[in-house]
């Protein structure tokens, strides 16, 4: 079986975001959270709990993102 890009999420201090989400989207987000507790042997992740580490992830693997936070020219 293919692992998945997250693992095991941190328990760290959030802080409050209202967003809208499409349907698919959240249907999927609680799937991804099933197969993520399945995986890592833990209880089901919320859809909320999931968002953070995902755009975490996305922003930390998006170079030119990187490049800029970094303060180098793109």
């Amino acid at each position: 079986m293919t692992r998945l890009k997250l693992g095991p999420l941190a328990d760290d201090r959030p802080v409050k975001l209202t967003v809208e989400l499409p349907a698919p989207v959240h249907r999927d987000l609680i799937a991804y959270g099933a197969a993520l507790a399945a995986e890592t042997g833990s209880d089901a992740v919320t859809p909320e709990k999931l968002v953070a580490p995902m755009l975490a992830r996305f922003m930390a693997s998006d170079r030119g993102f990187v490049r800029r936070r970094n303060g180098k020219a793109v």
